[in-house]
């Protein structure tokens, strides 16, 4: 067995490889444009051609498609195994045959698996570190794979104190549930997560858009894919806006671009240049 299977026997670790396999059966143009367009928001281009992008836990495989249409040359890699799957179906259907677009296995945890890939114009990895289970060592390890003058793009869970803690105790009971009981866990989270947009709907005669309408305001995502995958997404570490802007600025990296959650218990997004080294 290998570790990834035995940290999810024992309760320790979602299988969000499983989640994104149900997702990319709903997976359509329409959310595969709102991927590539909010890669070019964050990013501020319209054109990745002869860059190089490396996704760092690339999970359905949904943004190293996006980045490949935008003409990238990408590395993708997971330690889910069945993310990386997901991944490679992505690449089967759309860049079959494709040289330019690499799916593997690996960790963001092994520096020196990330060391091997050498540096990128592109370095993204969205909603991922928190979830490795040692998210500061994930940060660290991804800052020498981003080239100088290049980009890195991340999203990490916001810190909301108490409310995170007893977030990962739900986590946490998700994944130690049997799978037939784990309703009993997302059910209670949906309507907490979920009642004010729901009767702000009702109240304006239009029930449930919300949901109908997340794919489009949510990077292409399917909203009860992310919900499964909030729930039950553990490990899961938190992370302060000015946590991680010293972390990178220690490192020689410029902030260049931050989105917030507004305070949620949603991912701020930031994205960071790595800067030219000062000469004496």
């Amino acid at each position: 067995m290998t570790q990834h299977a035995t940290e999810v026997a024992s309760g320790e670790r979602f299988e969000f490889g499983r989640n994104w396999e149900r997702f990319l059966r709903t997976l359509n143009d329409e959310k595969i444009a709102e991927a590539v367009k909010s890669l070019k928001d964050m990013l501020e281009t319209e054109s990745l051609a002869g860059k190089s992008f490396l996704d760092i836990g690339s999970g359905s495989g949904l943004f190293s498609l996006a980045a490949r249409r935008l003409g990238a040359r990408v590395h993708s890699f997971d330690y889910d195994p069945h993310s990386v799957a997901c991944t490679a179906e992505l690449k089967r259907r759309y860049f079959p045959h494709d040289d330019s677009w690499t799916v593997e296995s690996g960790s963001a945890l092994d520096a020196s698996y990330l060391r091997s890939l050498g540096q990128f114009d592109v370095v993204y990895s969205w909603g991922v570190l928190h979830h490795t289970g040692d998210m500061w060592t994930a940060l660290a390890n991804a800052a020498p794979s981003v080239a100088r003058d290049g980009r890195l793009f991340i999203a990490i869970y916001n810190d909301q104190g108490t409310a995170s803690r007893r977030w990962t105790k739900v986590k946490r009971l998700y994944n130690q549930l049997p799978r037939g009981l784990r309703f009993l866990v997302v059910w209670p989270s949906f309507w907490v997560l979920n009642w004010r947009p729901l009767v702000k709907d009702f109240l304006r005669g239009r029930p449930f858009q919300s949901i109908r309408d997340y794919g489009k305001n949510q990077r292409g995502m399917s909203f009860w894919q992310d919900l499964i995958d909030w729930v039950g997404g553990y490990p899961f570490e938190v992370a302060r806006p000015e946590q991680i802007l010293d972390f990178y600025g220690q490192r020689g990296f410029v902030l260049t671009r931050l989105l917030t959650c507004g305070g949620t218990l949603g991912c701020n997004e930031f994205v960071f240049e790595k800067a030219a080294p000062t000469r004496s």
